[in-house]
């Protein structure tokens, strides 16, 4: 049985667009079916460092790559009116030859929508918006006129042209009951976040159809003799975040060689030493390339 398709999530901050464009390229060339970004008007924990606005990222790295899937782990509804974001999802569609999914959660730093004056709604609000935002996005797609009453939305419209050029992929990422609610009744694929990552068995049922997507932090050990210092430093920057894993070719693949037993399709890899372009070369030639055959 052959393993799961990868995909590189790279937070686009504290590096250029010309950095964040070599990686892309280079994870194209290492096998990768895709990379996803992030989407915040303030970097998590670093609000001070420079970022990279994601749809605006991700058609740059779309025009620069050729086979490579792209998009975010995930857009926060909160920030788009969903009749923009189907023009922008549709555009992004088109231009990128069908290689755009659209990935979307209901956000997962409130402090940071109060912040910026976005929104100060609780989780339930929130995820309701989303439920709504996923039906005028599928209504809009269609190309038809939309009448839409909500709570949150009114669309009183001819419809948009052009429709995508066929299903654009939805993958929404959580765990919480009516996260997984709108998992079944809209995604593509459902992503499992490293905080839950035990808990996929358990989960599963609740996502419906959807594929299964999981999210891994990795510390790549490139030699042995380096183990304690890559390990030492990306536990610095990232264990309190847990969820870590380590290894080399042989452990990687044994790790997520195993995970398409458990009905896990596609791996989201976040590299704890940023990505560059040798460890994404690295990680293709010893586990993506053996994995996929």
């Amino acid at each position: 049985m052959a393993g799961p398709e990868f995909f590189l999530y790279l937070p686009q901050l504290r590096m250029s667009v010309d950095d964040v464009t070599a990686r892309a390229v280079a994870a194209e060339r290492a096998g990768f079916a895709g990379i996803a970004f992030m989407d915040h008007l303030a970097p998590p924990l670093a609000p001070t460092s420079p970022m990279w606005e994601a749809m605006t990222l991700a058609t740059w790295v779309a025009a620069r790559t050729t086979r490579l899937r792209v998009g975010h782990l995930v857009l926060c509804d909160a920030l788009r009116h969903p009749a923009v974001l189907a023009r922008q999802a549709v555009t992004l569609d088109h231009a990128s030859g069908g290689r755009f999914e659209l990935g979307l959660g209901w956000g997962s730093v409130p402090d940071e929508l109060a912040a910026y004056g976005v929104t100060g709604d609780g989780p339930a609000d929130r995820v309701a918006r989303l439920g709504e935002t996923l039906e005028v996005l599928e209504a809009l797609w269609t190309g038809e006129p939309v009448e839409y009453r909500g709570r949150f939305f009114t669309v009183d419209c001819e419809g948009q042209q052009p429709a995508p050029l066929d299903r654009i992929p939805l993958v929404i990422g959580g765990a919480g009951p009516r996260t997984l609610a709108l998992v079944r009744s809209h995604a593509d694929w459902w992503n499992l976040p490293t905080y839950a990552a035990e808990r996929l068995e358990e989960l599963r049922p609740a996502a419906g159809p959807a594929r299964v997507s999981t999210q891994h932090l990795v510390a790549w050990v490139p030699d042995p003799p380096r183990r304690d210092e890559v390990v030492g430093l990306a536990e610095r920057r990232y264990g309190a975040m847990g969820g870590l894993v380590a290894g080399d070719g042989a452990e990687l693949r044994d790790r997520f060689g195993s995970l398409a037993g458990q009905g896990v399709d596609r791996c989201y890899v976040w590299f704890a030493d940023f990505a560059p372009p040798d460890t994404l070369a690295s990680f293709g030639d010893q586990v993506i390339g053996p994995i996929s055959r």
